[in-house]
């Protein structure tokens, strides 16, 4: 049976995965009530960039609804599927017998359909001719919105596309929604990569001391996910903020690229995430670079804690997501009352949007091919809430078992929400002034895991140390 493997040490995934999806989708599309019998499915992979004007190419990735369907790896491939018969069709790029010399040897089309458990292989220079040899009635290419950055999914085009009827409407939603509930062999590559992610990130808190840089701890990150877990890619960008860098959400982009020097008693929020045959993972560890924690680091600490230890408690099929963020604030805010940073009730301070001063973003997000995953926003979803906080979350959807999400409660002291906060009377009143001073350069805590929802509960895929008592045991090997 035909696989993708890092090598014999790391997890196969079937081809049969991809013909499982393709199924999936088919079968919904077959249950429109605009059902076509004879449309075929037209998906576009990516294509190689070039680094600006340089013929140096980025590492290629592919796109993730094409790595849904097909498995391909390669750029510059389109693929087909034919609704009546779920039969697949792969179009490869007919490279020039020089490209031998310089990259490999060329792959046939008979390899290529040995490698992808396809029904034909063709070259993409054939694709006209052999789509009107099916003579479809419409072609169903994928156009719509993602719901996370605002940009448009790309619609399959090749020259002669004209010709034939084509909806870009109809797709979208049924691909987007398939991939929310994951199938038992997505389920197997997603706990294979957030254990491949969990070993990287205890090895960061084993190795890691007082002197490095923010940036030697990713390396560690990226070292272990790569040679002992064969994930050539991330599944974005590292973030590793030490001290008052914790509170910044998504550090280490280009302007701040994991480069401070971390001190002694500084506490580490490092998010990172392996990505494993285009499947993500995305866990953060928060912890004291020295491996004792402070009592104010336990403060914060256990408070973020205790919000996801009440979310894995009674998150379940059934259950809204956006009462699970609204658990996980009051719950942060109780305990940070108990530690006396915060006075009156909780639900008076949720009333009045304290949660989101400490807690901006929301509590977690779907995962799956991508890291940010599709399907939270879709036409038949309920709509983005407008409360302070809430209204950050990626998804406002009752769970659903075999929904794939990160839990990841966080509580920051970031310059200017606090500044805000203090300006505000209807905020300010719930503030201990004196107690909030001596956090101002704290930073902050998150707790990420990747979970899976059940019909009954949750089973955690992420597997470090959590409790102050168990960081503690563990860096101190």
């Amino acid at each position: 049976m035909a696989s993708y493997q890092m090598g014999p040490h790391t997890h196969a995934i079937p081809m049969s995965l991809f013909r499982e999806n393709r199924e999936r989708v088919v079968a919904d599309l077959r249950k429109l009530r605009n059902f076509e019998p004879r449309a075929t499915i037209l998906l576009q992979g990516g294509d190689n960039i070039s680094l600006y004007d340089t013929d140096v190419d980025y590492v290629f990735r592919q796109e993730s609804y094409f790595t849904y369907l097909f498995g391909v790896t390669e750029p510059g491939c389109y693929g087909t599927v034919d609704v009546a018969s779920s039969s697949a069709t792969l179009y490869v790029p007919r490279l020039p017998a020089e490209y031998a010399v310089w990259m490999g040897p060329l792959l046939s089309p008979e390899d290529f359909l040995k490698k992808y458990e396809v029904n034909a292989v063709y070259y993409v220079d054939e694709i006209d001719a052999k789509i009107s040899e099916l003579n479809p009635s419409v072609l169903l290419t994928l156009s719509g919105p993602n719901a996370d950055s605002g940009l448009q999914a790309k619609p399959a085009y090749f020259n002669g596309i004209e010709k034939f009827i084509v909806d870009s409407d109809i797709l979208f939603p049924v691909i987007a929604e398939c991939r929310v509930i994951k199938s038992s062999a997505e389920i197997e590559v997603l706990r294979y990569v957030a254990r491949v992610s969990s070993d990287a990130h205890k090895q960061v808190m084993k190795q890691i001391r007082p002197g490095w840089h923010e940036y030697q701890g990713e390396s560690v990150f990226l070292h272990h996910s790569y040679s002992v877990g064969g994930c050539r890619h991330m599944s974005y960008t590292c973030i590793c903020g030490a001290g008052s860098n914790s509170a910044i959400l998504h550090y280490g982009h280009a302007g701040s690229p994991n480069d401070r020097l971390i001190e002694d008693g500084d506490m580490c929020l490092f998010d990172m995430g392996a990505n494993y045959g285009g499947y993500t993972s995305d866990i953060t560890c928060s912890f004291p670079v020295n491996g004792k924690f402070t009592a104010d680091q336990k403060i914060i600490y256990n408070a973020v804690l205790a919000a996801r230890d009440a979310v894995c408690a009674n998150a379940k099929e059934g259950v809204s997501w956006v009462e699970m963020h609204r658990l996980a604030n009051r719950v942060m805010l109780a305990e940070l009352k108990e530690g006396g940073l915060v006075r009156g009730e909780v639900d008076d301070m949720m009333a009045a949007g304290l949660n989101a001063i400490f807690q901006p973003h929301g509590l977690g997000h779907l995962l799956g091919l991508d890291v940010h995953d599709v399907g939270g926003y879709l036409p038949h979803c309920p709509e983005r809430p407008g409360e302070p906080g809430v209204n950050r979350l990626r998804m406002a959807r009752t769970l659903i078992a075999g929904m794939y999400v990160t839990i990841e409660p966080g509580c920051y002291f970031i310059e200017p929400l606090l500044n805000k906060a203090f300006a505000d009377p209807s905020l300010s009143k719930f503030l201990v002034k004196d107690q909030i001073e001596r956090f101002r350069n704290f930073g902050g805590v998150r707790i990420e895991d990747d979970v899976l929802i059940t019909k009954t509960g949750i089973e955690n895929f992420t597997l470090v140390p959590r409790t102050v008592k168990e960081i503690e045991a563990w860096m101190a090997h």
